[in-house]
């Protein structure tokens, strides 16, 4: 049974509670039948409960917590702070205001109140990141020295994980080398999205789901970085993508993947995003017209007599006349850089000094 019917349940019943006596009231001033006006606007205070009911009760508080979703914990903590100390100024100041001649003493206490209480969590709000980098500090010290940081470690930061990019596999290669700090953390509905993938009837969407629960399996084996499964969830929304996002907001914190669309939106929204395809593209080397390299022609190219070989980080190198030494290592120099949707590639003829 749902929230808004039990709320039309019960406004049906004190709404019309509310209309038989207004009806009587109403009808005794006027010199009618009372019996008969208690019982039309009862039925009218019946019509109202069942329809306004919902607008004045479950809509608000429903509106109310989507809201508070929205916020983080640590602006939530603040603005609580800052109405606390704002209330205990205007606590104060309330007895030397009261004693101001009329109607002075009875307008100011008040007005003290609200404006104080809205300073206090203004002024918090904005300032939270300050008061909360105080509230690190260990007592007695204002600056931490460089014998004082190995023992008092910055808190690692969060990282959520999308499905795209546990199922992609790199990631398990790049929390290995240690280049991610911090916390991946790995909500419950992005594990239930990579078991029904996991599941599906499609042989080619089963084989991916089921590389991602091996990826997060190594993972978790993984002491490198530490990996966290959490029941955090987002009430309200449907979609795996905007709940990532709602929750980074949340949290504060970056989102790893590789999904091109995720990658736009939450971009749109201010959140931070770790694209593992654009780290692959920065980490790939750099090659310029002229340079010369040493790379193994494995195939031959789509034009007669083209050689192609790859590098260690996997770019295409297209040989030209390198058809005569397939399978073999052969020193290039580099014509051209050309970078494409699918990649980088790199052109290149074979050296003349060899």
């Amino acid at each position: 049974m749902s929230a808004d019917f039990m709320a039309r349940l019960i406004g049906m019943v004190v709404f019309c509670v509310m209309g038989i006596y207004t009806g009587i009231y109403v009808a005794d001033l006027t010199n009618n039948l009372p019996e008969l006006g208690g019982t039309l606007v009862g039925l009218v205070g019946i019509v109202l409960g069942l329809v306004v009911t919902p607008y004045i009760t479950t809509r608000p508080m429903r509106s109310l917590r989507s809201a508070l979703m929205q916020v983080s914990a640590q602006t939530l903590g603040s603005g609580m702070v800052g109405l606390i100390v704002g209330l205990l100024i205007a606590t104060l100041l309330a007895y030397p205001l009261s004693l101001l001649p009329s109607p002075f003493g009875r307008i100011l206490p008040l007005v003290g109140v609200l404006m104080f209480s809205y300073f206090g969590v203004a002024v918090f709000v904005m300032r939270q990141a300050d008061l909360y980098s105080v509230v690190r500090l260990k007592p007695g010290h204002g600056v931490e020295t460089a014998e004082e940081a190995p023992e008092t470690p910055m808190p690692a930061r969060t990282i959520l994980l999308d499905t795209s990019v546990i199922i992609d596999g790199r990631i398990a290669d790049i929390a290995r080398t240690g280049f991610l700090v911090g916390v991946l953390l790995i909500p419950r509905f992005v594990l239930n999205e990579l078991q029904y993938i996991a599941d599906s009837p499609d042989s080619l969407r089963r084989q991916r789901g089921r590389r991602g629960m091996e990826v997060l399996s190594k993972l978790q084996k993984d002491t490198s970085v530490p990996v966290r499964i959490s029941d955090i969830d987002v009430e309200g929304v449907r979609e795996v993508d905007d709940k990532l996002v709602i929750l980074a907001r949340q949290l504060r914190c970056p989102i790893l993947t590789n999904d091109y669309n995720l990658n736009r939106i939450a971009e749109l929204q201010g959140v931070a995003i770790l694209n593992v395809n654009e780290l692959a593209n920065a980490v790939k080397l750099v090659l310029l017209p002229g340079e010369t390299l040493s790379v193994t022609i494995i195939q031959d190219g789509k034009e007669p007599g083209q050689g192609v070989g790859y590098l260690d980080d996997g770019t295409m190198v297209v040989v030209e006349d390198g058809h005569n030494y397939l399978n073999k290592e052969a020193s290039v120099m580099v014509t051209k850089v050309l970078q494409t949707a699918a990649g980088r590639m790199i052109f290149a003829r074979l050296d003349s000094a060899t």
